[in-house]
């Protein structure tokens, strides 16, 4: 929904997007009935909030939409209203006033109306429950999200002109940005992400506001800054969120090796520095999710990989003798570096390590030349990305940024031979699944060796064997294994 809202007048637009979320919400009336009714009955105001109804508003309503609601029972008397009615009832977010429950089916949030800041010094929110569905609406992120749709009559709240932002595509705060971002720093953050989920501009008192009190997100933990990096990764277009966070300095905190990209120039693409050819080389990435099979919904594992994959070229910047500018073994130094930021933001050590890993094997490819690989190479290629050989083949093909068509056609050329050599193989020798000729017990029991670490060097021994030369016959291989012994 873009463009300016129709000039039918404040009342009659209110009236056209009351209609509009009305229809979209139609799918949903048993759980809103369902939800609405008990309260209404025991005395309690009840309204559906925030995202559910902008969403509907734009016709993004999905059927595993989080539905989200705020009213005037305090909590207590929210699980008294819910517990004839609902299939489950869960209390985790009870002291911020939020009570989670399964009701005909979906899963909601019922929360008391409050108002929530910030100590200065404090990364936890102090709650205070609020007496109106006014003053939560004026507490809330973003106009956008500050509409409200009152159960059971269905009629529609707008007091900050949501509607009309919606129609603007702008990200703009109900009250002044600084009071909003001082109370809760974390909502800068989430302005990035809306951005790149929506396509929404930020209004400009709001990106001001960012880029004055940046430094205010250093009090919000590493694991709420992490989820909303996420997000803005996985958006349609991380691009914009991305951007907004360097241009404001609020990826300093995040994520500051992202801003130190613009100072350095690619080698390889003299029109780019490495933070422009970070971002494209992000998008294509995006693109070749569901245009190289096999094809992914958004792959947090190959976009995080993306986005820091040359993180390592400032540290390893050369300036050669011929007036060239170098970045030797900047793959490494950088899956280092992706290891520690990414520890620093708790991921999870598996997310760390499959990214870090594609950082780090993201050049091998360029070893491969015009196909000159031996059937060796194309195994170690395909053994060290193990299960990440499809994400390597993705990143590898998006890190093509050059205008030059002729060297990016040779390149796809080249890649495209070595995914078919990896084909052959694989239909040959079971490439996924490479292991030596013999197992451990068979070492132990050929040499006469009891469990040690001397069992693990034979059985490396014959695994380096087995990817020089491809399968062998188990004769071949205990002759290689006996004269291995006696070598040693």
């Amino acid at each position: 929904m873009r463009g300016p809202v129709p000039s039918l007048g404040v009342d009659a637009a209110i009236r056209d997007a009351q209609r509009k979320a009305a229809e979209a919400l139609l799918p949903l009336a048993g759980v809103l009935a369902a939800v609405g009714d008990p309260f209404v009955a025991a005395g309690h105001d009840i309204a559906l909030v925030g995202g559910p109804v902008r969403d509907a508003l734009l016709g993004r309503m999905g059927a595993h939409h989080d539905l989200d609601f705020t009213t005037s029972a305090r909590p207590d008397e929210i699980i008294a209203v819910l517990t004839p009615v609902a299939e489950a009832i869960w209390d985790v977010g009870i002291r911020f006033g939020t009570v989670g429950a399964r009701v005909a089916g979906r899963e909601v949030e019922i929360t008391t109306y409050r108002a929530e800041t910030y100590d200065p010094q404090s990364r936890k929110p102090e709650v205070d429950f609020g007496t109106s569905l006014e003053g939560d609406l004026g507490r809330r992120d973003f106009s956008i999200n500050a509409m409200a749709i009152r159960l059971p009559d269905l009629s529609f709240v707008d007091l900050f002109d949501g509607l009309s932002d919606l129609g603007r595509g702008l990200i703009r705060t109900p009250g002044r940005p600084e009071d909003s971002f001082t109370d809760d720093p974390l909502r800068m953050m989430r302005a990035a992400r809306f951005s790149s989920q929506l396509g929404f501009d930020v209004a400009d008192d709001a990106v001001a506001a960012m880029s004055d009190l940046a430094d205010r997100l250093s009090i919000v933990s590493a694991e709420r800054i992490r989820e909303e990096l996420i997000r803005i990764v996985l958006a349609p277009d991380p691009r914009r969120g991305l951007g907004l966070l360097v241009d404001t300095g609020l990826a300093a905190l995040v994520l500051p090796e992202l801003p130190l990209l613009k100072l350095e120039v690619d080698e390889h693409h003299h029109h780019k520095d490495v933070y422009e050819h970070t971002l494209t080389v992000l998008e294509q990435a995006i693109t070749l999710e569901h245009a190289h099979e096999p094809t992914s919904e958004p792959d947090l594992v190959l976009r995080l990989a993306a986005l820091l994959h040359d993180i390592g070229k400032p540290r390893t910047r050369a300036f050669e003798s011929d007036g060239r500018v170098s970045f030797h073994h900047h793959e490494l130094v950088g899956a280092r570096m992706t290891r520690k930021r990414m520890q620093a933001l708790r991921f999870s050590n598996e997310l760390i390590e499959d990214v870090s890993t594609l950082v780090a094997l993201h050049l091998r490819f360029h070893g491969y030349g015009s196909g000159e690989w031996t059937d060796s190479a194309v195994r170690r290629y395909v053994r060290d990305a193990g299960p990440l050989l499809t994400r390597l083949h993705k990143l590898t093909r998006a890190d093509c940024t050059t205008r030059n068509r002729k060297r990016a056609l040779a390149l796809q050329r080249s890649y495209d031979s070595l995914e078919e050599r990896i084909a052959v193989l694989q239909e040959q020798e079971q490439l996924a699944s490479i292991r030596p000729d013999l197992d451990g017990k068979q070492i132990m029991d050929l040499l006469g060796i009891a469990p040690g670490p001397v069992v693990g060097e034979a059985y490396q021994f014959l695994l380096d064997l087995r990817l020089d030369r491809g399968p062998m016959t188990k004769d071949d291989a205990i002759a290689a294994l006996h004269a291995w012994w006696s070598a040693r």
